[in-house]
């Protein structure tokens, strides 16, 4: 009589695990109807509070502006602003703008992740590449209002820096510690397209400035003012047209950008699902987008008081401390993907970005300026034209054999160290 006993609480044991009577748990325990189903009523009515709580707003919230420990940033926004209309300090305002933005940059690269997951691996990685620059668009375009176009030129140039060396070097070095047993690899046909579109928007900085320094303008300071615009057009044209090829044209070449990304595909299916709905993150971008717009605004009024009162050189804050808030989506991001033996995705996301800013943001915003009446052009002068090029050819001979380990992420570091250390004993001649 044991064996049967054991046999029915084995059947009791099984049926109870999806917390639902079912009929065999029935015939089981047949005086347990009512216990079943006062049973199965609790447990349908907690399974639908707890769909209620996972898919509601208030989930939404925890997820997007709680639960990250960056968030404890959050609240330096509206204290800056406060600080702004109480006080005059406006190298504190500056700072704590700063440490605003920067959890706001990078919650702002976490719900275009979610949002990739509705639309798609490769429409998700133009979003990301695209929301991932947004911080820096609506500062430059605030700038550009304020008629700061040095920031603006210092800013983009300090981004591109940045995300090629800074957040490329971290992440090789990061992977290449985590992963030191083996050489890491990445697809070096796509890497070596971004280099070309790098050093041909490198070709459309240098040529303006060329043209300025050497004094051969046929009408000096208006032809390099419309070489610029023309340049810009070009360089637009030059990016779609890469859009079309990477999306449309050669999309077999960009499937091997995401070969460590097929291959674990099946894996990410399993352990990765979209926290938050598709509406709930087309909100959760509107909202953060127009927070950063006001943060924005009072980030760039206070650039010029900070420098003199933290005695720092409007260039330095321009090029190494602004790009900072811009590029944290992108760090932590391009980090998390090189430790995970991901080295396309993180080459797409530092590279990428450093191609879109260069070959889509400062050229949308010599037109945004054309457009406003601002001279923004693509003359950068020529201490940060030489530090681009150069940066771009370092870059360049890193990506050109496909491998990656930490020693090119050290050296890409230090090469940061001295372009921070230049810009901040250089003096912008406009501020003088």
């Amino acid at each position: 009589m044991m064996m049967p006993m054991e046999e029915k609480v084995e059947v009791e044991s099984d049926e109870e695990i999806p917390f639902s009577a079912s009929a065999t748990g029935k015939k089981v325990h047949p005086f347990d109807s009512e216990g079943n189903s006062i049973a199965s009523h609790v447990d349908m009515s907690k399974s639908w509070i707890s769909k209620r709580i996972q898919m509601g707003p208030l989930r939404s919230i925890y997820i997007v502006l709680i639960k990250a420990k960056i968030n404890m940033l959050l609240p330096f926004g509206p204290l800056a602003i406060l600080l702004h209309y109480l006080t005059g300090k406006h190298g504190l305002v500056f700072l704590l703008s700063m440490l605003g933005i920067t959890p706001l940059a990078e919650r702002l690269g976490y719900v275009t992740e979610q949002l990739a997951f509705y639309t798609g691996p490769t429409v998700g990685g133009l979003l990301n590449a695209t929301f991932g620059n947004a911080t820096e668009m609506i500062i430059s375009i605030y700038a550009l209002k304020s008629g700061m176009i040095r920031v603006v030129q210092q800013s983009l140039l300090g981004s591109i820096l940045s995300n090629m060396l800074l957040v490329l070097g971290c992440a090789f070095f990061s992977g290449g510690i985590a992963n030191h047993q083996k050489v890491q690899v990445f697809n070096k046909a796509a890497a070596l397209v971004n280099s070309g579109l790098l050093l041909m928007a490198v070709m459309g900085i240098m040529f303006p400035a060329v043209l300025h320094f050497t004094r051969t303008e046929v009408h000096f300071g208006k032809s390099e003012l419309a070489l610029s615009r023309f340049s810009s057009c070009i360089m637009l044209i030059a990016y779609g047209s890469y859009l079309f090829f990477q999306l449309k044209s050669q999309p077999n070449l960009y499937s091997l950008v995401d070969e460590g990304g097929v291959n674990d595909q099946e894996d990410s299916d399993d352990e990765e699902a979209p926290e938050i709905t598709q509406w709930e993150t087309i909100g959760w971008l509107a909202i953060l987008t127009l927070w950063i717009s006001i943060l924005s605004g009072y980030l760039v009024d206070a650039i010029q008081g900070a420098s003199d009162s933290l005695n720092m050189p409007v260039a330095f804050i321009s090029v190494i401390l602004l790009p900072i808030v811009g590029n944290a989506a992108e760090h932590a991001s391009a980090i998390m993907f090189a430790m995970k033996d991901k080295l396309d995705i993180t080459i797409g996301v530092a590279i990428g970005s450093s191609t879109q800013i260069s070959m889509f943001v400062i050229p949308f915003c010599v037109v945004v300026g054309w457009c406003m009446g601002q001279p923004m052009d693509l003359n950068f002068q020529l201490f940060e034209t030489a530090t681009l090029f150069i940066s771009v050819l370092v870059v360049a001979f890193m990506l050109q054999d496909g491998t990656s380990n930490y020693f090119k992420g050290f050296m890409l570091i230090l090469c940061y160290l001295i372009v921070a250390a230049s810009f901040f004993v250089h003096v912008d001649k406009d501020e003088n």
